[in-house]
């Protein structure tokens, strides 16, 4: 299976140390070679890196891992290819355009039957059940509301949209528009939230260890959300199963089980 990570945070913060343990796992300490991606917001646009090959040889990830690219939500994604072939236009996450704002869209876990499932505005480039997916979420969503509803409207219809997907297969998945995360753990998903005092932290992948309170602010407050713990000294909070999660301004703001 493939592997996520995302990050909420209330002030503009890069994520260079988390991906640097992400970017391990695409082929070195992990499985996930098959391709990865990054998608960092900015505002109503992003800017986004793929690639391919493993990330843990891509000459894009290191550039990634030495620019302090900061961002409020970040989601990325290292690719162990099942359903689709190894290919720039399968790799995680995907995006599209809805209400004016970019969509972004990452997901490990296999869907049987989701290509059968009815699509009237939005299309997959690639081949992924993925892709096609969070082509089913943003259609859905479209249809539902021709403009963009309040906070909490959305956040039911997204929670209702993922807890069908997950009856029909395993949906880890990790959504946003830059202003909210919104998460599925069919199975798979844990998180952390660093608020003051900060303190340090050491990767589980790599031989590096960051200080965050030098880094940060008293006023910071930063959730990372994975796989699996990046860190082998903090204490990762483990998601229940087919639960649904949203986290905003680096704090989570909702969880649901279904």
């Amino acid at each position: 299976m493939c592997e996520l990570l995302g990050m909420s945070a209330n002030v503009p913060t890069d994520i260079r140390f988390s991906f640097a343990a992400l970017a391990k796992r695409g082929g070195e300490t992990g499985p996930h070679s098959d391709g990865w991606g990054i998608v960092f917001f900015e505002n109503k646009v992003v800017r986004a890196f793929h690639d391919p090959s493993p990330s843990c040889q891509s000459k894009i990830a290191s550039l990634v891992r030495e620019y302090p690219i900061k961002s409020k939500s970040v989601i990325a994604h290292v690719r162990k290819a099942n359903r689709g072939r190894v290919s720039l236009e399968n790799n995680h996450p995907f995006t599209r355009e809805l209400w004016g704002r970019a969509w972004v869209f990452a997901h490990n876990g296999q869907l049987k039957g989701i290509k059968k499932w009815p699509l009237s505005f939005y299309r997959p480039i690639g081949t992924t059940d993925s892709e096609y997916a969070f082509c089913y979420i943003i259609d859905q969503l479209r249809q539902k509301f021709p403009k963009e509803p309040n906070s909490k409207k959305l956040e039911k219809a997204i929670e209702d949209i993922f807890k069908n997907l997950r009856e029909i297969g395993v949906f880890n998945a990790l959504l946003s528009q830059g202003q909210f995360i919104y998460a599925s753990c069919s199975k798979k998903l844990c998180y952390i939230t660093r608020c003051a005092p900060f303190g340090k932290a050491s990767l589980v992948d790599d031989d590096l260890q960051v200080d965050f309170a030098q880094e940060t602010t008293p006023n910071d407050c930063v959730t990372i959300i994975a796989t699996k713990p990046l860190t082998k000294n903090e204490e990762w909070h483990i998601c229940d199963n087919n639960s649904f999660l949203v986290f905003k301004d680096g704090l989570l703001i909702s969880q649901n089980c279904s």
